[in-house]
């Protein structure tokens, strides 16, 4: 059992009567460096309203990203985060040019697993009231202030309503249903939201309640719960923690998307990511360039203006 998790500690989280503390959370890896690099640029030019930036990643990565470290910014090796039975290897499998993450305890994990497990881990080694999280391949255009995901003490979480109904997001509900079984709710209970985006924010105190509870359902480390199953969504099992078992306590929804990404496809010419730029909703702040798309991060540089 995780210590710093105490089984039937877990409480509400109530509305903090004070302005709250926001720290930006990002998890990355080497073959994204460079783009993790453009992201600090401008979050550091465009962004305000958050204490801390941390950068969460692999240890062999620590020193690498060692150079991105400001007052302000902090790289964090998952060593510090996740339990040492959960051991990094070069991936026979692939060549060795992949990693997979393996125990006697979860199922073979990758690095977009880990990635996930490190950005609930997170809460245990921060002091800031809201996790804002934001991928490495997202770069901010305009003006945003932290404090838009928070409002009356409650933290906003974002959520589209009846999504998983419709077809073709047959993934997103394994991921839902699996949620549920992480967090101990009744099979006949399904959900049809989705919770999934980039630049969204938890609470951290709900966070550190949803791994208890994740604790005291299960009698497990939470990381062997969740990593017992390879389809999952960190988002899902949040956005199912709070309105499944907390009814929406210390929270509000919303369903605008603050960062305009361009998922699938292929990388896109310069005209076209200057349409892409220039259809930006009036709410949207960032841009994300999936990385494996594999848009070059120099041109992405050259038309945002930054070379």
């Amino acid at each position: 059992m995780n210590s710093r998790f105490i089984p039937g500690a877990a409480v509400e989280p109530s509305p903090l009567r004070r302005m709250p503390t926001a720290a930006i959370v990002t998890a990355s890896y080497a073959p994204d460096f460079e783009r993790c690099r453009l992201l600090c640029e401008t979050l550091d030019r465009h962004v305000s309203g958050a204490a801390h930036h941390y950068i969460l990643v692999e240890h062999r990565d620590v020193r690498l990203f060692r150079q991105l470290e400001t007052d302000r910014r902090s790289v964090v090796d998952e060593r510090e985060l996740l339990p040492r039975w959960l051991h990094a290897f070069d991936d026979p499998l692939s060549l060795f040019r992949r990693r997979v993450w393996l125990s006697m305890k979860t199922q073979p994990l990758r690095g977009w697993h880990v990635q996930q497990l490190r950005r609930i881990a997170i809460a245990t080694h921060t002091k800031e009231d809201v996790l804002i999280f934001c991928d490495s391949d997202v770069a901010f255009l305009k003006p945003f202030d932290c404090g838009t995901f928070w409002h009356d003490g409650k933290a906003r979480l974002f959520r589209r309503d009846g999504v998983l109904a419709d077809d073709g997001h047959e993934e997103h509900r394994i991921w839902s249903r699996n949620a549920g079984s992480a967090l101990g709710i009744d099979p006949s209970r399904t959900s049809t939201h989705d919770y999934i985006s980039t630049l969204i924010a938890w609470r951290r105190d709900a966070v550190l309640a949803m791994c208890g509870e994740i604790e005291k359902v299960h009698g497990r480390n939470w990381v062997e719960v969740v990593g017992s199953a390879r389809k999952f969504s960190e988002c899902m099992i949040y956005g199912r923690y709070v309105d499944d078992l907390l009814e929406g306590a210390g929270h509000f929804h919303g369903s605008e998307e603050f960062c305009r990404v361009h998922w699938t496809g292929e990388a896109l010419s310069d005209d076209e990511f200057r349409s892409f730029v220039a259809a930006m909703a009036s709410e949207q702040v960032a841009i994300g360039m999936q990385s494996f798309i594999g848009t070059d991060i120099g041109r992405i540089r050259r038309l945002i203006g930054l070379d």
